[in-house]
This record gives C-alpha cells, sequence and structure tokens, in this order.
C-alpha cells in the first residue's frame, strides 16, 4: 500500500492570487495524479512496451530505453502497480507524491516552450504522442504532446516551482493563466 504524505499541493501558493480562469492559454495542474516509473527487465522490452499500451485510462511516456512514464488521471497508484506488476518483466515504481504534472495549451504553446526548452517542437518533429527527456526550465523533466496545441510536462516535486513560475514568465505575452484541475 502506498503511504502519502503529502496533504498540500507543492504549487498551492504559486497558483493563488493568479487568475484560475482558463484564458486562451492555460497551464492546468492535475492535484493527484498517478506517475510510475516502470522499467523493462533485459530482453522483456517489447513485450513490456505492447503490455503498457493496452492499459486503459493509462498515457504512456518513453523517457528512454527500456523506462517509460504511466501516467494516470482516474487510475488510482495502488491499481495501476498492481496492473504494472502482473506484466511479466516488468518493475514499477510509484512516484505520484515525487512529481508533478503540468498541462499547457494554447495556439502559441510552442512560442511559450521554445523559451525555455531545447527541442524542436515543430508538429512534424514532434508529433501528437511523443515524448522526450529533456531539461525543461534547466530542471530535468519529461514532455509529451497530447494534441495540436496541447503538452504535458512532468518534473520533480522539488523543482515545480521554480518551473512553474518559469513558464508563467515566458507565457506573460500571451495572457498565460494557471489553475488547478476541477476549479
Amino acid at each position: 500500500m502506498t503511504i502519502a504524505f503529502v496533504h498540500r499541493h507543492v504549487l498551492e501558493d504559486h497558483i493563488t492570487g493568479f487568475e484560475t480562469k482558463p484564458n486562451a492559454h492555460h497551464i492546468t495542474v492535475p492535484r493527484h495524479p498517478t506517475i510510475l516509473t516502470v522499467l523493462a527487465h533485459s530482453g522483456m522490452e517489447a513485450a513490456v512496451g505492447a503490455a503498457l499500451a493496452h492499459i486503459e485510462g493509462v498515457s504512456v511516456r518513453v523517457c528512454g530505453p527500456s523506462e517509460w512514464l504511466c501516467v494516470s488521471e482516474t487510475v488510482s497508484a495502488e491499481a495501476l502497480l498492481r496492473l504494472v506488476r502482473e506484466i511479466e518483466g516488468a518493475s514499477a515504481f510509484d512516484h505520484s507524491d515525487g512529481r508533478v504534472l503540468l498541462q499547457i495549451t494554447g495556439a502559441h504553446v510552442r512560442k511559450i516552450l521554445a523559451k525555455c526548452l531545447a527541442v524542436d517542437l515543430h508538429p512534424e518533429a514532434f508529433a501528437i504522442g511523443r515524448s522526450a527527456n529533456m531539461l525543461v526550465a534547466h530542471v530535468s523533466g519529461n514532455l509529451i504532446r497530447t494534441a495540436d496545441n496541447s503538452f504535458e510536462i512532468i518534473v520533480p516535486r522539488s523543482y515545480a516551482g521554480t518551473v512553474f513560475e518559469e513558464l508563467m514568465e515566458m507565457g506573460r505575452e500571451f495572457a498565460l493563466t494557471a489553475g488547478f484541475a476541477g476549479e
């Protein structure tokens, strides 16, 4: 059983005071996403990757050879851990309390992200569903393109405030807003 010691979201003080009503460019922060790191044992990479792709309600992001992040806003950490640990050749670790998910959307989202990423986000270079580990505002994170003008960023909890502040600053010219999911 996973024991969560977090009673308050790490970005609580950062979002307070911002306009939380979504603008055309917006950062949405889910309060309790499930985030697992999954590693494949040697020789099991293809089988584990294929099995992860069939889990309903879970977004699978490539982190590197034999490594994925499994993210869900609907499946609990305990349930997802059980499902992943049933996959032969897979090891899973719950990082839900140690990482923060930021969803950023808007017509000019690539311009905002270009100010704090060193990656080509052109639709032909970074297609929908593509993910990669990279530096986000000088912090190690994972980026995935989820739709035409929508990306998700996962960063360590201890650096979430820094990345959030940087994104807000980079999005100022587009009146970037932020708020928690469902509020």
